[in-house]
């Protein structure tokens, strides 16, 4: 029998078919390549392979994108054609519940899969993936923690648990592990955009905007390559370290260079390209037209359905785009799922509907709705996916909102919030500043 190369009996596969799906799973390790072409050559090799399948499966379930996650099912249910294995037959059950917006259940379903085959590292990274899109901390980190043992370092694909495990720690505030971890992993595998990133990450959270962009500058050539899926991402994170420092004109070259040069229509790419946008709103700069042409790039994914995080960005698009028809097309998506069941629909209902509105709040300019709605909502915010980093600019809004409003008082309290976390950081030392000299004038005046 065929195996992979942590020991798998591979369904199927022939050893030409079993070589390219090596080659796809590295790339799928390390977002470097193209891992869906790969799968079709293997699948061409071997029309029974079922792995290749299900890893194909896996990566358009993964793409939070309406027509991907119809490809999957149609995947999905050509592999269960095929004769499988226990381990396989595992991976099908997650991934009927993903395909159905169950992101909890497809994602438990691999904590326990992992359990029985803790070599698997399709299934680890898969599930690792799907507690990010449902924001589970706990399980970013503890996933690999609970199967860390079983390897070592001699075992491939080792390096990239250590990645993993660092965006962990990361996002379950362990910061000096999360750092050395990181490092560890991007010193045996330099190729590794995730680990790569989740250092930046920890320097994000930190502070440490200038240790951030070191960083960047110091690694650029291992994540920047063209063949990179996360290139744009560490972009952003690049970006989002000089917008900190206040340095605009880098933020809006980086913008119209590597983030936005290329017109990606992925939805991980429109998502930085929107965030990175408002937050250039949020300082008062007027990013014209840029606006629209991102707003288009949006149209195949909005759906008000399919994955909430994606919605809410592709608000922030339209809104900047004066688009008002989509944004209350989008909003009537998740209004009008109040009788649907399912994960998805209720991600929807309790987190990006109040974002939809408080967002359009502060566009309008109705700073007391916007306060009102993201004050509450922040709170619950991670239950519907991204990062501490990337959900920050619900924050940022919100105190921009206070003070725009004239809520000095709710703006220096949310202004020494983000200080006591981030004490370095000239962005939070500025809301600071606007807040009491705000109190100032008010003294002065009455």
């Amino acid at each position: 029998m065929i195996k992979d190369l942590q020991g798998h009996s591979l369904s199927g596969a022939t050893d030409e078919a079993a070589t390219l799906y090596g080659k796809a799973v590295r790339a799928f390790n390390l977002l470097h390549g193209d891992p869906i072409a790969l799968l079709a050559e293997a699948m061409s090799a071997a029309p029974d392979f079922a792995m290749a399948y299900i890893l194909k499966a896996h990566l358009l379930a993964l793409a939070t994108e309406p027509d991907a996650v119809e490809q999957a099912k149609a995947t999905i249910a050509e592999v269960k054609k095929l004769r499988l294995n226990e381990r396989e037959a595992g991976h099908i059950a997650a991934l009927d519940h993903v395909v159905a917006g169950e992101w909890t259940a497809a994602a438990t379903a691999l904590d326990r899969h992992s359990m029985s085959f803790p070599h698997d590292l399709v299934a680890l990274q898969v599930g690792h993936q799907m507690d990010f899109f449902r924001t589970n901390a706990r399980d970013l980190r503890d996933r690999i923690a609970r199967a860390l043992p079983a390897w070592s370092p001699d075992l491939p694909g080792y390096s990239i648990l250590l990645g993993m495990y660092s965006f962990g720690l990361e996002e379950t505030g362990d910061y000096l592990r999360a750092e050395e971890m990181g490092r560890r992993a991007v010193s045996l595998e330099p190729l590794d955009s995730w680990a790569h990133h989740a250092v930046a990450h920890v320097m994000e959270m930190q502070g440490r905007a200038q240790d951030g962009i070191g960083w960047m500058i110091a690694r650029e050539p291992h994540w920047s390559a063209d063949a990179n899926f996360f290139k744009v991402h560490n972009w952003w994170h690049r970006a989002v370290f000089h917008l900190d420092l206040g340095q605009i004109d880098r933020v809006m070259a980086l913008y119209d260079g590597p983030i936005r040069q290329y017109r990606s229509a992925v939805a991980l790419d429109l998502i930085d390209a929107s965030a990175l946008l408002w937050r250039l709103h949020l300082t008062g700069l007027d990013v014209g037209n840029r606006w629209g042409e991102l707003a288009a790039a949006w149209d195949s994914h909005a759906d008000g359905r399919t994955y909430p995080f994606n919605d809410w960005h592709a608000v922030m698009a339209y809104l900047g785009a004066g688009r008002m028809k989509d944004v209350a097309r989008v909003a009537k998506g998740y209004h009008e799922s109040k009788s649907a069941s399912g994960e998805v629909a209720a991600w929807g209902r309790a987190t990006a509907a109040p974002l939809i509105e408080g967002f359009s709040a502060f566009w309008h300019g109705d700073y007391g709705t916007a306060v009102d709605l993201l004050h509450g909502t922040r709170f619950i915010t991670n239950s519907f996916g991204g990062s501490h980093a990337q959900r920050d600019i619900i924050d940022w809004t919100l105190i921009e909102a206070a003070l725009r409003g004239g809520m000095r008082e709710v703006a220096e309290a949310l202004a020494n919030e983000r200080l006591a976390a981030k004490p370095l950081s000239p962005v939070n030392q500025a809301f600071r500043a606007r807040a009491r000299n705000a109190g100032k004038s008010a003294k002065r005046a009455a």
